[in-house]
């Protein structure tokens, strides 16, 4: 049996707030420095949390420059190539910046402004996306079931994505589908209470399916935009996590016909090309739609994202900038491009 609640007060809220298994913090532990992100914009936001990469791309393709410039060679060609990879956008994407910073300038001497450029015009194209916004069921409620594994982040990137659709005038209700985690319920409901949506809970161990039915349910009661459903974030068996993720679209769309509309895979960009191994099972198993890269918050490397969209033909919809509820924001190709590269 699931249960649901109600908007909760200030004074009625879990002390102390807990981390979820990512080690993120919950909104009481929200940085100190989302307000000053905020008042920089998504530009803003965006270069902060690509500043390791930046560090990187920055520092090290300037020093293959003389005052003079560089003659473009395959001395230059693979020092660069060299430089691209350890960004974490992996072989294919450093392939193609290099090729095609190769066929532009190859036997010239070049000035460092003009290959920053074609990098980031390149990396520009790559990041191209069609279907960037988020679903809409074509009635309300609109239903999206949020996947990933352990530590990537889920929770509070369900959290963040509620404020986010909250702040917009949007009535939700989440569910909290990962049963088997007590920590993740809990910091769930704490998530409900400050933004003001009502949360469908099961007991310890209920069936994840029945949870996200009920979930359903409500926000068709209550006349909810959207709901959003939390999952068990566990790679046990392939085929356990196949039939378990298959069984709970299957009640969805018993509840709801076309439902769930959205299926968002929660990537952590810290981890790199280990996040992109570790959640291939869960792409084809859950039919994912879109992903949502977080922990983009100046510790990871952002050229992550390159791979991601090589490898999953997914679009990144979202971004997590930092642990404030506000540090969430729609992905922007160009918006990332331009920051990746900016002194």
């Amino acid at each position: 049996m699931a249960f649901w609640r109600s908007k909760k007060n200030d004074s009625d809220e879990p002390s102390p707030t807990p981390a979820d298994s990512s080690g993120a913090a919950a909104p009481d532990q929200a940085s100190s420095d989302s307000d000053a992100q905020a008042a920089g914009g998504l530009f803003g936001k965006m270069k902060s949390g690509l500043q390791k990469t930046r560090r990187v791309l920055g520092t090290d393709i300037r020093d293959l420059f003389k005052a003079e410039g560089r003659l473009v060679d395959e001395e230059f060609l693979g020092e660069l190539y060299a430089r691209l990879i350890r960004t974490d956008m992996g072989a294919g994407p450093a392939g193609r910046i290099r090729d095609r910073v190769a066929k532009d300038y190859r036997g010239r001497v070049v000035q460092l402004e003009e290959v920053v450029q074609t990098i980031t015009e390149d990396i520009r194209e790559q990041l191209k996306q069609d279907q960037g916004d988020l679903a809409k069921a074509d009635s309300p409620p609109t239903v999206i079931l949020v996947v990933g594994v352990n530590g990537s982040g889920k929770t509070t990137s369900i959290g963040k994505l509620s404020h986010h659709l909250a702040s917009q005038g949007h009535k939700l209700v989440l569910g909290a589908g990962d049963t088997f985690r007590a920590a993740a319920v809990e910091q769930l409901t704490i998530w409900a209470g400050r933004i003001g949506c009502e949360i469908v809970t099961g007991a310890s161990g209920a069936d994840p399916a029945s949870v996200a039915y009920q979930t359903t349910e409500k926000a068709i009661e209550i006349g909810a935009d959207y709901a959003i459903i939390d999952t068990a974030g566990r790679l046990q068996t392939q085929g356990k996590l196949m039939q378990e993720l298959e069984k709970i679209r299957r009640v969805i769309d018993k509840k709801l016909p076309g439902a769930p509309h959205e299926v968002l895979l929660v990537l952590d960009a810290t981890a790199g090309q280990n996040a992109i191994s570790q959640a291939k099972g869960f792409s084809s198993a859950a039919g994912c739609t879109g992903i949502i890269l977080s922990k983009l918050d100046g510790s990871a490397k952002g050229g992550v994202v390159l791979p991601i969209r090589e490898q999953f033909q997914l679009p990144v919809k979202f971004v997590g900038l930092g642990e404030g509820m506000e540090d969430m924001t729609a992905f922007d190709p160009d918006t990332f491009a331009s920051a990746l590269l900016e002194a």
